[in-house]
């Protein structure tokens, strides 16, 4: 995209139309976006013990990418390429706890960190084995128990989780128990950034989201920017839960009902006084996306009088307005819009990281 999004929102138009329908800015987007981003993969309690290996797909339906986690016998962790490196089978097949690694087409061991241990009928190969020959190694990083990896981000995770730190350092992470009833994923008929534009300002709330409405007070609600995410604060109102913030939390004394960040370019950490709500917005094609939301109970018995006690009917609501838009987007008569320089701010720089991205640019 040859066009950047002007540096003042009071000045600045918004993403072309074409950027949610064109299927070349879609494949651009998947590689010079998302194939450099960090992405949330789960927990440490998939590995828990030594020898655990822990296959999965980075982006399933987009990147592709075949990974396999593991930990090794000295309890490191280690994450790689699940591809073998004679033929490209797939190394480990399913989640299990194994001495080594074997691939099954022709034999090639590997040892739990990715090392070549040995092949058969390769005695007479010159220069065998060599680096290349082991499992290409993939960055991941962790903050507490959750695990995050990329394929070549342009950043450290430190700086994508920089405020999240600052801001809840406190929160005990390794209590929070992943809540298989609160996890689910839903398909949404609609570009996957035009799903991200919507999360990331609250200007609809009073529109579309009653509940939501009546947790939090509108007037109060802001969002602050960072370099590679955001933030949307939400203070409570009424008889709705809030945080027992520490004396050394940067909001202490404020009535915090719940703390949205949003990290670029496709991950929501939502926070509230019961736990966690991570959404993963997966892209599939250019008009439609995959939204993983992954659960996480930290204090079950705030669930019901907190603001994110009815996460699935804002979603349901929100489905309704984002793939209205994708029709809308379509039309010949709509080409951009304007931005609201007091609500939509995380839209701004939202689409700003976009067409740096695009453009091969920093924030």
């Amino acid at each position: 995209m040859s066009e950047l999004i002007a540096s003042q929102i009071e000045k600045a138009a918004t993403l072309p139309s074409a950027y949610y329908t064109d299927e070349e800015l879609f494949r651009r987007s998947i590689e010079r976006i998302f194939a450099r981003s960090w992405q949330f993969i789960g927990d440490t309690s998939q590995i828990k013990m030594p020898g655990a290996v822990q296959p999965f797909t980075l982006l399933e339906g987009s990147l592709e990418e075949p990974l396999l986690l593991t930990r090794d016998w000295d309890d490191k962790v280690h994450l790689m390429s699940n591809v073998c490196t004679h033929r490209g089978y797939l190394v480990a097949e399913q989640a299990g706890c194994e001495r080594h690694l074997r691939c099954r087409y022709h034999g090639r061991r590997f040892s739990l960190d990715g090392r070549l241990k040995s092949m058969p009928e390769f005695s007479n190969v010159e220069g065998f084995p060599a680096p290349q020959d082991d499992l290409p190694q993939v960055p991941f990083d962790r903050w507490g128990k959750f695990l995050f990896a990329g394929l070549a981000p342009t950043h450290a995770l430190d700086e994508l989780l920089e405020d999240v730190k600052y801001r809840l350092g406190w929160l005990p992470l390794d209590e929070f128990a992943f809540d298989p009833h609160g996890t689910r994923d839903y398909l949404v008929k609609a570009n996957w950034a035009l799903y991200c534009d919507n999360y990331l300002e609250g200007f609809h709330i009073p529109f579309v989201h009653s509940s939501l409405d009546a947790a939090l007070d509108y007037g109060s609600y802001r969002t602050e920017i960072f370099s590679w995410s955001n933030l949307q604060l939400g203070e409570a109102q009424g008889d709705v839960e809030t945080f027992d913030l520490p004396p050394e939390a940067p909001d202490y004394g404020r009535p915090i009902g719940a703390f949205y960040y949003f990290l670029f370019p496709n991950t929501m950490l939502n926070f509230y006084p019961w736990g966690l709500s991570v959404n993963v917005v997966k892209p599939l094609s250019i008009d439609r996306t995959r939204v993983s939301f992954i659960s996480y109970l930290w204090d079950e018995s705030k669930v019901e009088t907190s603001a994110g006690n009815q996460i699935d009917r804002v979603e349901r609501e929100d489905e309704v307005v984002v793939e209205g838009v994708q029709r809308g987007v379509r039309s010949r008569l709509y080409d951009r819009g304007r931005y609201s320089p007091k609500r939509e701010a995380g839209v701004h720089h939202f689409h700003r990281l976009i067409a740096a991205a695009l453009n091969g640019e920093g924030p």
